[in-house]
């Protein structure tokens, strides 16, 4: 008589079934106890090993895998019910209150970015939760306090390598919680970088080469989408990602005394219990959330837009939504004030000028008015040769040459127009700007 074959299960870390089930992993502090569990409607159920019928024999990591072992890679003990979704967001913000220093509109900000982090996977992109500051101004706690509450956190320390962190959210697909400054070389910043640049939207997978045992190089794609929760001591040079983060700017200055200096022992028991509920809170509502957004609102800047449809997706109270718009109100603001300082900006200005007064849009006369206006805040010479370039590089708008003449055609018009919308350049902001440099110039006078 033949023998069965005997079946291996899987490791699995959690998954989101067709059939509506969610399968999470659960771990045990004081055993070093790994177990899974599965909620498909009523049932629920737990254990070492499951038959999934979509899956067949699955089974969770390892409690001696090394990531699990020493806390890189956090997960609940166990799933509670609460009361409602608005008292856990409060439940949320008052430990977030009591452990780090907020200003109070970021702090309700990094409370919803934590309900967003428990169902990220039913949004299409994400925003990120940065925050920025030097040495010593209380980056590190504010990291640690947020980052423990949210989903599948992984801890990215200063002694880590870049490299085993593209394997570690492609494998546990989590919240990626990192000091970016940590990371002291180029080439480690750069591959941050690409995690980041790579991460906030679905279907942009890194892509990179890994030795076979052959000692050949294949490509391997790995999938870095998810929520991030950063600290940096500066502002990124790519503007784009830039865009992409909820930002506070932290002060330096001491914390309240309320806080304490180290984290007590109940810091961990009241992340345990928040995070039960916060399992619960997935699983009532990963499968309900749209992921389409809001209609667009033409007082949000698009990608503001865009970064914080998520996060109001999550705030099931009204007034909580309202304060969050304002806030998305305010960074729009910001993104405007701090693009009209560009040297894209400047250009506008000068064309929108010269259309309003109907005269031709020639590389010549652009360079003049630029060079008499804004020539000192550029380390090179106006010419109509730079101009041109930057106009067709920065602006993509098209140069043609007319009777000898390199000029912008009026096929551009309806490109400028847009420009002009996005760049906040109007009758307004010219006045607005010359107003500013006439008092600058009274202040420095005195």
């Amino acid at each position: 008589m033949e023998s069965t074959p005997q079946r291996k299960a899987k490791a699995i870390v959690s998954a989101v079934l067709a059939d509506g089930s969610i399968i999470e992993t659960l771990t045990s502090r004081s055993e070093r106890a790994v177990t899974l569990i599965r909620f498909h409607g009523e049932l629920i159920e737990t254990g070492q090993v499951l038959d999934v019928p979509t899956l067949g024999l699955i089974r969770p990591y390892s409690p001696d895998n090394s990531l699990l072992a020493h806390g890189v890679v956090r997960f609940p003990s166990s799933w509670e019910t609460f009361t409602s979704e608005t008292e856990l967001a409060a439940d949320v913000q008052q430990f977030i209150h009591r452990y780090a220093d907020l200003s109070a509109a970021f702090e309700e900000a990094a409370a919803y970015y934590v309900l967003l982090t428990w169902v990220f996977d039913a949004f299409n992109e994400l925003p990120y939760l940065r925050l920025k500051g030097d040495f010593g101004s209380g980056k590190t706690r504010c990291l640690q306090t947020i980052g423990t509450l949210c989903y599948k956190p992984m801890f990215a320390s200063g002694a880590s390598t870049v490299s085993p962190l593209f394997r570690i959210i492609d494998i546990f697909r989590g919240t990626l919680v990192i000091d970016e400054s940590d990371f002291r070389f180029s080439d480690e910043r750069t591959d941050i970088v690409k995690i980041l640049n790579n991460g906030n939207a679905k279907g942009f997978p890194v892509l990179r080469s890994e030795a076979t045992p052959g000692k050949e190089f294949s490509p391997k794609a790995f999938d870095v989408f998810g929520p991030k929760i950063i600290a940096t001591r500066r502002s990124f040079d790519d503007r784009a990602l830039e865009s992409r983060c909820i930002t506070e700017e932290m002060t330096g200055l001491p914390p309240r005394l309320d806080i304490p200096l180290s984290l007590p022992e109940a810091f961990h028991d009241e992340a345990e219990r928040l995070k039960s509920q916060l399992l619960t809170y997935r699983v009532r509502w990963r499968l309900k959330l749209d992921a389409a957004g809001p209609d667009r609102d033409p007082h949000l800047e698009a990608r503001v837009a865009q970064v914080f449809a998520p996060l109001m997706a999550v705030a099931f109270d009204p007034e909580a939504k309202a304060r969050l718009y304002d806030l998305a109100r305010r960074t729009s603001g910001i993104l405007r004030t701090d693009r009209g300082t560009t040297t894209e900006a400047q250009l506008l200005d000068i064309i929108f000028e010269l259309r309003r007064d109907h005269i031709p849009l020639s590389m010549k006369e652009i360079a003049e008015r630029f060079a008499a206006r804004f020539g000192t805040d550029h380390s090179r010479s106006v010419t109509p040769r730079w101009i041109g370039s930057q106009l067709r590089s920065r602006l993509s708008l098209l140069t043609v040459k007319s009777c000898g003449v390199f000029l912008v055609p009026e096929t551009e018009s309806h490109k400028l127009d847009n420009l002009f919308r996005l760049y906040g350049v109007s009758e307004e902001s010219g006045e607005a700007k010359a107003s500013t440099v006439e008092n600058a110039s009274v202040e420095t006078a005195f």
